[in-house]
Order: structure tokens, then sequence, then C-alpha cells
């Protein structure tokens, strides 16, 4: 089963726990804080595996999470990171997350990208040891990792689309020119699901086309299959356009032509600007034959390329495939020539912008920030020492003046993550 969309729920591993431990040896007095780090949690990995050509693994499972990070030991023991949870995607997935925004564009064999990242790792009380404080008595607590769901979707990669009504003709022209076997049938939506081949024209000349299921009108609203389709017409270098010459219909070609190409403009993402060929179908018909005539005519005096073939008889099908080789080559040199790249990925962290908020909720200040809500989390709250220092750190990051800033008084709450607190001006400065 062909499976092009999918949303799955992914967590990094949490961080191990910092521990608070204090040397303990024969003939060493004062020994010291030797409590160590804990490891880091695993991250989520999506990889491309070129064999693949589908979402269907994802199917049936919808929660992958990473491993923990293991807590830390005497002696400055450093805890064991946690293992990453891969997993495996077909060239041409875009990932998005929850809010929509484009997380990365997987496009190449063996490409990966992390789409949650594990925890940081607590500190041990060994890291705390300074001049003025020899005997910290406190710890970190791992970071949790991150946890959100994304969505997965598959845009194949094809340098040549068929594009047209059900029944063009496109499924009898990819068994025709390649190996592929789409169901071939007189009625219309034979094609539910894409469908690639490799066309060989020589042993130095190859590509690959796309048998991509019929538009209807209205396709680019849902109509029929249509965005089911559409979407993966974007990654398509050319287009071929069939018309049906013959339709039983008896819509005209000229009007089936403009009705795709209406569906082509209105779903946008530069299909219609698409390197195309016009490919009218079916001329071993004597009905397509008439046809033909007026329709190449009304096509030319519109600039665009035409070419009129029969899949069963093969009448014009090398010209069109040496015809669209070259407009496939014409288009890649302009490409290169223009410095366009290929579509690749890049990654969006949170903690690359300052995304510090302060609003007003119910009876409460709320603080949203990256980084204070994840000092909070891995501050252990059963340890006095653990919360003077997390005081200390809120202090000279000069997050109270930015609390005075925007209007919090002495005495009001204010919550960061989990915790509320009570704001004071001249907060205790404790660690």
């Amino acid at each position: 089963m062909f499976i092009d969309h999918g949303k799955v729920h992914v967590r990094g591993g949490d961080g191990g726990n910092g521990i608070v431990s204090f040397r303990r040896e024969k003939h060493i007095p004062k020994g010291g804080p030797d409590g160590g780090d804990g490891g880091p949690g695993g991250d989520v990995v999506l990889v491309v595996d070129p064999q693949l050509s589908t979402l269907a693994e994802l199917r049936h499972r919808r929660h992958f999470r990473a491993e923990d990070g293991a807590s830390g030991g005497p002696g400055n023991r450093t805890g064991r990171s946690g293992g990453d949870r891969e997993i495996r995607v077909p060239p041409g997935t875009a990932i998005r997350g929850e809010d929509g925004r484009l997380i990365a564009d997987l496009v190449e064999s063996g490409q990966r990208q992390v789409v949650a990242r594990g925890g940081r790792a607590g500190r041990g009380n060994a890291r705390f040891s300074s001049s003025r404080h020899r005997a910290p008595a406190f710890r970190e607590i791992g970071e949790p990792g991150q946890e959100f769901w994304i969505e997965l979707e598959l845009k194949l990669l094809a340098d040549v689309g068929l594009v047209g009504f059900p029944n063009a003709g496109k499924s009898t022209l990819l068994s025709v020119v390649s190996s592929a076997r789409p169901q071939v049938a007189d009625y219309p939506f034979t094609t539910l699901e894409p469908h690639l081949g490799v066309v060989s024209l020589d042993y130095e000349r190859s590509f690959v086309m796309a048998d991509l299921p019929g538009l209807i009108e209205g396709a680019h609203r849902g109509v029929g299959l249509g965005t089911e389709f559409l979407r993966h017409a974007e990654r398509t270098t050319v287009i071929l356009h069939l018309v049906d010459l013959a339709d039983p219909s008896e819509k005209d070609p000229i009007t089936a032509f403009e009705e795709i190409d209406e569906e082509l403009a209105a779903y946008g993402h530069g299909l219609q600007s698409r390197p195309r060929i016009v490919v009218g179908t079916k001329t071993d018909l004597p009905r397509a034959r008439k046809a033909w005539g007026e329709f190449e005519r009304w096509l030319s005096e519109r600039g665009y390329r035409a070419m009129a073939i029969s899949a069963a008889t093969q009448e014009g099908v090398r010209d069109l495939l040496e015809a669209t080789w070259h407009l496939l080559a014409t288009t890649r040199q302009t490409r290169v020539e223009s410095g366009e790249k290929p579509s690749g990925y890049r990654v969006y962290r949170a903690e690359d912008v300052d995304d510090f908020v302060v609003e007003r909720e119910g009876n409460a200040w709320v603080v949203r920030s990256s980084r204070y809500e994840r000092w909070v989390a891995m501050t252990d709250f059963d340890s006095h020492e653990a919360v003077l220092h997390l005081n200390a750190r809120l202090r000279r990051s000069g997050l109270y003046e930015r609390l005075k800033e925007a209007g919090v008084q002495e005495g009001e709450s204010v919550k960061i993550g989990e915790v509320e607190f009570e704001y004071e001006e001249n907060p205790s400065r404790g660690g």
C-alpha cells in the first residue's frame, strides 16, 4: 500500500541525573565532592533510506522515544549516554512541526535529521565546587527530552510527471516506456496511487517518470484525489500534460487542457510555469486524428510545445521521449547556470532565538523562555541549596529586572514551567 502522509509522536530521551557524593578514602582528609554528571538523553533521528518508497512503516506505529541517559556515579563517573532512536523514511520526505513550520526536507540518501533532541545531562555536585563553596550538597536532575507531534509528507522524487484527466493515457504510456506496470483499464481512476518507472533511451540517458493519479475540476481544493496527487508534482522537473483526443465524454481537447491548466495554477508551487510538453494521446483512433490539427494550432498560437502519440501503436512515442530528455537536460543546465539549488534541509532550534515572553494569565504572570524553563526543569526542589542556586542564576541573568520592566509588582505570583514563586525586587542572593 502506498502511504504518503503520516503523523507521529516523538520524544527524546531524558538526561541522566547528576548525583551528590563526597570522596571518602583512607588517609585523604577533606576529600571533597565527587558526584558525577549524568549522561545525555538520546535523540530521535530520521534517516533517509533509498530502499523505501512509502511511509507504510509508520502506519501501525505512531510513538517513538529515544533512550534515557543514565545517572552519574561517585568518583566523578559520568552516566552512560542514551541511545538514539532512528526512524527510516524514503527520499523526498518533508517534516513539519505542530505549528506547520517546515523542520526539514530530506532528499538525499543517508541524510539524517534530528527531530527530537535528548535532554541535557544533570551535573553532579563536583561541578559546583568553587573556592567560595567547597562542599556543595546539591546536584542537577536531567533535562526532559523534547516531545511533540510531527507530520511527515512524502513528495515523490521524479524527473518527469504525467498529468491529465483520468483515462488520458498516462498509465498506458508509462507501461510502454518503462518496466512499471500500473493498472490500465477503460474506466476512470484506475490509478489510485503514484507509480514510478525508469525510462532508458540508451546506456547513458535515462530519467524517472511518475504516473500520477488523474485530476478533476476542483482538485486544488482536495476534490477527487486532489492534493493527494498535486503534492507529488511539486518535485518534478518537467511535466507531460496528456490530453485525450478521443475523449468518450466528448469533451473537446481545448476545454480539457484549460481545466487541468487552471488546477495547476490554483494549486501554486510553480506548477503552471514548470517546463511542459502538451501531449495529445490515442492518435490511432480516427476521432483523435481529426481533433489533433485544430488543437495543435491552438497550442502553438499560445506558445506551448505540442506532440501527438499513440501508446497503443507506439507512434510518436520515441520522438516524445527524445524531446522530453532534451527539455529535461536544458532545464537542469539553466538551473545550474542561474545558481538555483535543489531543495535540501534546514534545522530549526528554539534556542537560536530570544524567545523570552512575559504575559498575565489569571492571577499570575507566566514566563515563557526555553532557557529559564530548562533551568527550572533541571532543579532538584527537594534540595534547599539547589533552590538557592537557581535563584542566583535567575538574578544574574537579569530576569528580575525584565519582570519589573514588564510591570510585575512585588508579591505577585510568577510561573516558569511547572513552578510558581512570589516575585521579590531584592531576592535572596543564595548559591
